[in-house]
């Protein structure tokens, strides 16, 4: 598909927005063109907005006045745009014209600008998202906010990146290693890794900093040897002051990499709070996405967290997944039920271009978007009716459906971190491979971010670097945060 632009900057949403109706197609943005090739969707600002379209016979066009805020015209051509797609391919999109990340922290931003009842209007008439969507977005927000108001202006949460996994799974684009690629990286990634949180301990004492949660994801942190678990965590228990800190996470995942050792190690160094993800209970699903576990393991692991104290326990599942169907996937939302884990978080598979379904070529399709639709429909209906409330949301380019992730919890279990994380509410202090620390100015709301390497071998070689870059938390701090 060609994208045609003249006179205006819009060029980026409008691709995000010819995205959502052409998911499998190469999106080509023309800024200086002499002529147009078919199929095509041309875009112009001058003394009107003008948007029009030619695709496979099908020809549109549609104009409206301009204004004098770009951002008002922005919207006005996006709608345009939504208007001619809807029309030639037949879909509704469910949030509309949205295609940001966090449609709850935008709810929540127009909510204090214009009121609520008129950012609701804003959502329906202006962005076209349906009731059902804006009703999920509401409940959402209203359930962050006890969440937020715990951040105070001198608040961080610490995250610590285990960049390894058992294998890679089909759907993935993380930067990550499988064991058998990467064994001999993991004792030195581990040592450094020490090293680093203890640096960063050092800043943030420096600083007077209040650590409000400590979340380790990766890859898959469970992957480490008990006795390497124990190091990093017992690192982090040891070097910061963890008398403020209200939640301690550790994504152990995949239920082969769980064993009582691994399980005493998380419980000894004071975690109260593990995810453990079968993603489908479908034992063909899952090995058509490349997990080397069985559902069996997964339910096994989950008894054994239980056996082992862990009270706060959070299971993920995918929407959509390559050969699940609605069916399998109820079957399997509903065994998770069974266990009533105090979360559950349900993603919708998103195709990104690194994953290798996506280099396999796999595609989506309207009835794989209608039928994901379904699952999360059915999904919502169950968890609302087993009293567990919407906490968290956010959405990703190349989802199936144009639809959503949402973080399910029973009353007085939602993850703080995961709603920090989302809202960009506090300065984020990340560690290890692929970390992103993310510095926020609590009055402005201007973010900064420092980026370590994505890669362990990366990290190994060039540790040194990463360090002095934690150089910019202090100035961030003392120069632009004060």
């Amino acid at each position: 598909m060609n994208l045609y632009v003249k006179n205006h900057t819009f060029w980026f949403e409008l691709e995000n927005l010819t995205r959502l109706f052409f998911p499998n197609e190469k999106i080509s943005v023309f800024k200086e063109f002499d002529t147009t090739q078919a199929p095509y969707i041309y875009t112009e600002l001058s003394d009107k907005i003008l948007v029009k379209a030619e695709v496979n016979g099908f020809n549109m066009e549609l104009s409206s006045e301009k204004t004098e805020v770009d951002d008002e015209n922005e919207l006005i051509t996006a709608q345009l745009l939504y208007k001619i797609l809807q029309k030639f391919t037949g879909i509704t999109q469910p949030w509309g014209v949205l295609t940001g990340v966090r449609p709850v922290k935008l709810l929540r931003k127009l909510s204090e600008e214009i009121g609520e009842e008129n950012a609701r209007k804003k959502f329906q008439e202006d962005f076209f998202v349906s009731n059902q969507k804006l009703m999920l977005a509401e409940e959402t927000e209203k359930n962050e906010k006890q969440i937020l108001s715990l951040s105070k202006p001198d608040s961080f949460s610490l995250y610590v990146g285990i960049p390894f996994c058992p294998s890679r799974c089909s759907y993935c684009s993380f930067v990550m290693s499988s064991i058998e690629r990467a064994r001999k990286l993991i004792e030195p990634y581990v040592n450094l890794l020490c090293d680093e949180i203890k640096a960063t301990a050092e800043i943030a004492s420096s600083l007077g900093l209040r650590l409000e949660t400590v979340y380790f994801g990766g890859g898959t942190p469970t992957t480490l040897s008990p006795e390497q678990l124990n190091r990093v965590l017992g690192t982090v228990n040891e070097c910061f002051d963890m008398k403020t800190c209200r939640e301690f996470t550790v994504e152990a995942g995949r239920p082969d990499t769980i064993d009582s050792e691994r399980l005493f190690a998380l419980k000894e160094n004071k975690v109260d709070r593990i995810s453990i993800n079968p993603q489908t209970t479908n034992d063909d699903v899952l090995r058509n996405i490349g997990r080397k576990h069985t559902a069996e393991q997964f339910f096994s692991a989950f008894e054994l967290a239980r056996k082992c104290g862990f009270d706060n326990i959070n299971t993920d599942l995918i929407a959509g997944l390559p050969s699940d169907s609605y069916d399998s996937f109820k079957a399997s939302l509903d065994s998770i039920r069974d266990l009533s884990p105090e979360c559950i978080t349900v993603h919708t598979l998103c195709m990104k271009r690194a994953s290798t379904l996506t280099t396999q070529g796999v595609t989506m399709n309207k009835f794989d978007a209608e039928q994901t639709g379904k699952m999360l429909d059915y999904t919502q209906k169950e968890l609302v009716n087993d009293g567990y409330i919407p906490y968290y949301m956010y959405r990703q380019s190349r989802m199936v459906g144009n639809l959503e992730n949402v973080g399910w919890s029973k009353n007085g279990f939602e993850s703080l971190y995961n709603v920090y994380v989302m809202d960009e509410t506090h300065t984020i202090l990340a560690c290890g491979s692929g970390g992103v620390t993310k510095l926020k100015n609590s009055r402005t709301d201007y973010i900064e971010r420092i980026f370590n390497f994505k890669y362990p071998y990366e990290y190994i070689d060039r540790f040194d670097e990463i360090i002095k870059r934690k150089s910019a938390i202090n100035k961030f701090y003392t120069q632009k945060y004060c």
